[in-house]
């Protein structure tokens, strides 16, 4: 998808209510607005939040050029000209704060906060949440691959089975930050750095006349890159024989076959009866890679039947994130320009969790110094200082503020980061590696209870006070008292 085409990545109700505003004057009157979600997928403990770079990206090439316009005039809603013109001219010069890529998140806290012209904030709300809701959603999912893996090698193949490229290419880069070691797609390694694997398919084998042919000319033509798979034929009987053999003649010639490849079958007991047979060879640096519609289920699984495999190829249900069909990220206004001013939203909702938390709001990760783990993260609104000034912070579950604890020795880390101030860039983005690096010591600051697989714990997000009192209040007068 080029970046031109992308102004019109939006839902068309967007560009009506930029036009409302627009008619009744109201287009330049400032708007705050959160991105969060309400419920983690998978039932995991926790999400990685992901897409930031591509969200930068589109709002950094966000215009509106002939081809757009002349559509938009087409429209049965017969915009006005000069509306049409304001679009030609429009240009983000808002403020964007996000949480950093990489980072562990939890329900209910903003993980980006937008704050601008009515006419610029209203517009990006469908592609900002395109891009994080998959993409958060597929680091999430790698990185629960990850906790099972272990140090075990893993490679992301999903191409082939993503829903479309611009999939395929950012589901690999979220992957990558999550832990995964190495992408199929040669597009995600030229354009983010990933490193790239390959090794050969059920093609090659059958394009010979026989698998140690097969084989043998693979070798010949990549000797130190030398993955066979193992499986076209049978498994035991003849690949893992003739990769054997293959391995035996690279090694007269100071060479070394990397690994095999299990592509299908009963994994764990061919993979046992592999390593014995290549043990038996001599070959015991000779890696196994295993495929075939992968997931930490299934890996698990495999490790507790003592699978022999070295690495993962995880393909199909990594990058369509299995489990779940999507984050479920919203993008809810929070507070609007008002007589000058910036006062408080609310959105009230039969159903509870949609009820929104008004104001505008920081987020700060709450790290006991004794541990060095974090404790909760902590949601106040903008101007409180008591967690800046290292202040005694009261922590209670919103939902039963009766359950509450104190906290004073703590050092609070600051989620919600400048990103655009005013429609200039703050800095430069950091590299796919740092964001990486910083996932894995992310990761190190929870207890293993919130990241468990299976029934985790939940970690807390607590209002503060403040903030906590404001949204009790606007629920009571919007309620018109009925809750009292």
């Amino acid at each position: 998808m080029r970046h031109e085409q992308l102004a019109l990545h939006t839902d068309k109700y967007q560009i009506n209510m930029m036009y409302a505003h627009w008619i009744h004057g109201t287009h330049n009157e400032k708007a705050v607005f959160d991105v969060y979600f309400r419920k983690l997928p998978f039932g995991n403990g926790y999400a990685v939040f992901a897409g930031l770079e591509r969200a930068v990206e589109y709002i950094r090439q966000l215009r509106f050029g002939d081809e757009e316009i002349a559509y938009l005039r087409s429209q049965e809603e017969r915009y006005r000209p000069e509306f049409l013109e304001e679009l030609r001219r429009f240009r983000f010069t808002g403020s964007l704060y996000a949480v950093p890529e990489g980072t562990p998140i939890f329900p209910n806290e903003p993980l980006m906060r937008v704050e601008g012209r009515i006419f610029e904030t209203q517009l990006i709300e469908t592609a900002l949440l395109n891009f994080v809701n998959f993409q958060t959603l597929v680091a999430t999912k790698a990185s629960r691959i990850k906790r099972i893996a272990q140090s075990d090698g893993l490679l992301e193949f999903g191409t082939r089975r993503a829903h479309e490229a611009d999939a395929a290419l950012w589901g690999a880069r979220a992957a990558y930050i999550a832990g995964f070691d190495a992408t199929s797609n040669l597009l995600a390694g030229m354009r983010f750095g990933i490193p790239t694997k390959g090794t050969h398919a059920h093609a090659w084998v059958q394009g010979h006349d026989s698998e140690e042919e097969a084989f043998d000319r693979f070798a010949e033509a990549l000797p130190d890159e030398v993955t066979l798979l193992v499986d076209t034929y049978d498994t035991l009987a003849s690949g893992v024989p003739n990769a054997i053999r293959t391995a035996k003649k690279l090694e007269a010639q100071g060479k070394r076959m990397k690994a095999i490849r299990l592509d299908s079958g009963d994994l764990a007991y061919l993979s046992r009866q592999a390593r014995r047979m290549l043990d038996e060879a001599g070959l015991g640096y000779v890696k196994i890679v295993a495929s075939n519609d992968l997931d930490e289920t299934v890996i698990f699984n495999l490790k507790a039947q003592e699978a022999k495999i070295d690495t993962w190829g995880v393909g199909t249900r990594l990058i369509t994130a299995e489990g779940e069909h999507a984050l479920g990220g919203v993008y809810k206004l929070v507070a609007r320009e008002k007589d000058g001013g910036m006062v408080p939203v609310i959105k009230i909702s039969g159903n509870p969790e949609k009820v929104t938390t008004p104001g505008i709001k920081d987020v700060y990760r709450i790290i006991n110094r004794r541990t060095g783990k974090a404790e909760a993260d902590y949601v106040m609104l903008k101007g409180e200082t008591d967690v800046l000034e290292g202040n005694r912070i009261k922590l209670f579950d919103p939902v039963h503020p009766y359950r509450f604890k104190y906290v004073e020795d703590y050092e609070a880390i600051p989620l919600l980061r400048p990103v655009f101030v005013d429609g200039e860039l703050s800095g430069p983005l950091p590299d796919l590696a740092h964001i990486r690096d910083y996932h894995r010591a992310q990761m190190e600051k929870f207890w293993p209870e919130y990241l468990r697989m299976l029934n985790p714990e939940t970690y807390p997000v607590d209002l503060s006070t403040r903030c906590w009192e404001l949204k009790m209040e606007m629920i009571r007068s919007h309620s018109g008292g009925k809750n009292e």
